[in-house]
């Protein structure tokens, strides 16, 4: 009774002053735009947050814009499960995004988070697209690759996993990629050791051991040819940068 009160109460305000809510459709071709990979879309039709057509969340200014920014992230992580995005990588992002914005303590930064995590999405979403024309078995191999990161990977474990010859599948997938099952397989733990690095207090050490490297110095070799930095350099530089959170002491990054 008292949530229909409230309603009536609510429609009745905003009739009277000519106020509501974004049209449904120009919410989705927002989140349309990031599940393409289309930057300049998304940021155009990307309205800032808790302005007119929101809502009120709550009587607090900061909390208001916190509501939102979640809603947003929520929206945006399926859409981009629901356009390819590896699963895990959207939420695990989304939950990043989430607690960034939970630690912000003013409307700039909830603002910058917002912008940051759009383009960050939609680049993501436009990677993507570049690989979804590949074939079922070297998605199929992606996803193996993905889901087991953490343990000691060969060829010949993909292959037996699909059915197929290693000398099949090795050529099927450097055909379609441009690049070896061994060099993908590098490069996606390079890509996930960025991302420790970026977002977690774990140390180089630990992270080449979850990453199933051979040792850590072969970590430190690969990680500098794969982005010209060690991974203490990296840390330095990158280290929650993005998501608007205090570096933790240098020292954790050794």
């Amino acid at each position: 009774m008292r949530i229909q009160q409230e309603l009536s109460k609510i429609e009745f305000e905003m009739r009277e002053h000519a106020r509501s809510h974004l049209p449904v459709e120009q919410e989705m071709q927002f989140y349309e735009c990031i599940k393409r990979g289309d930057l300049e879309g998304a940021r155009a039709l990307a309205l800032p947050l808790g302005g007119e057509g929101f809502g009120v969340l709550s009587g607090d200014r900061l909390r208001n814009l916190k509501y939102h920014l979640v809603i947003t992230v929520a929206f945006i992580t399926r859409f981009c499960v629901e356009g390819g995005m590896e699963r895990e990588t959207a939420y695990n992002l989304s939950d990043l995004y989430i607690r960034a914005v939970d630690h912000a303590e003013s409307a700039g930064e909830i603002n910058q988070i917002h912008a940051e995590l759009i383009a960050d999405f939609t680049e993501r979403m436009r990677a993507v697209d570049k690989r979804s024309g590949f074939c079922y078995q070297v998605t199929k191999s992606m996803e193996y690759i993905y889901d087991h990161l953490h343990e000691k990977i060969t060829v010949s474990r993909i292959a037996a996993q699909l059915g197929l010859s290693v000398p099949y599948l090795s050529k099927l997938f450097s055909a379609e990629t441009g690049m070896t099952l061994n060099r993908y397989i590098l490069k996606k733990r390079i890509d996930a050791a960025c991302q420790m690095l970026k977002y977690s207090d774990y140390e180089a050490a630990e992270i080449s051991s979850f990453l199933a490297f051979a040792s850590h110095s072969y970590f430190i070799q690969k990680f500098r040819q794969e982005t010209g930095l060690t991974p203490k350099q990296y840390r330095a530089k990158y280290h929650c940068s993005s998501v608007g959170i205090d570096k933790e002491d240098d020292t954790k990054s050794r």
